[in-house]
């Protein structure tokens, strides 16, 4: 199937210009191509050409490390509150009392276990909250 023509003829490509840069030119092109919005260096040459923005991204690679443990606290978490679901079912559906006793106990353990993450979790918002 054909594409359909434009009816706006004048913002068409038509016209081809080459030029020649030299090799470090050419990678720090693709350097700004990488980091911006543009698909292409031809694009980014044309936007420059333009006065046309160019939006360049920028990541901060300081906050790499708290972020992975920060997610790593995240799966911890939600592995601890899994664990308390499961003690919790077998709790309500255990008639004997001794049996009651001891998955209190080891749902205790797990809360102590929340505890510690959710200090660790506070000692590194704290840090993180210096650097803004």
């Amino acid at each position: 199937m054909a594409r359909r023509k434009t009816d706006q003829q004048e913002k068409l490509l038509s016209r081809s210009i080459a030029i020649r840069v030299t090799q470090r030119e050419y990678h720090r092109l693709e350097g700004m191509r990488q980091k911006s919005d543009c698909h292409s260096i031809g694009e980014l040459i044309r936007r420059i050409l333009s006065g046309k923005p160019i939006t360049l991204f920028h990541q901060d690679t300081s906050l790499d490390q708290p972020m992975e443990e920060l997610a790593r606290i995240r799966q911890e978490l939600r592995a601890i509150g899994v664990n308390i679901n499961q003690i919790t079912r077998h709790f309500h559906a255990s008639p004997r009392e001794s049996k009651r006793l001891l998955l209190a106990q080891q749902a205790l353990e797990q809360f102590a276990k929340v505890e510690a993450k959710v200090n660790l979790l506070l000692s590194l918002i704290s840090q993180l909250a210096k650097k803004w």
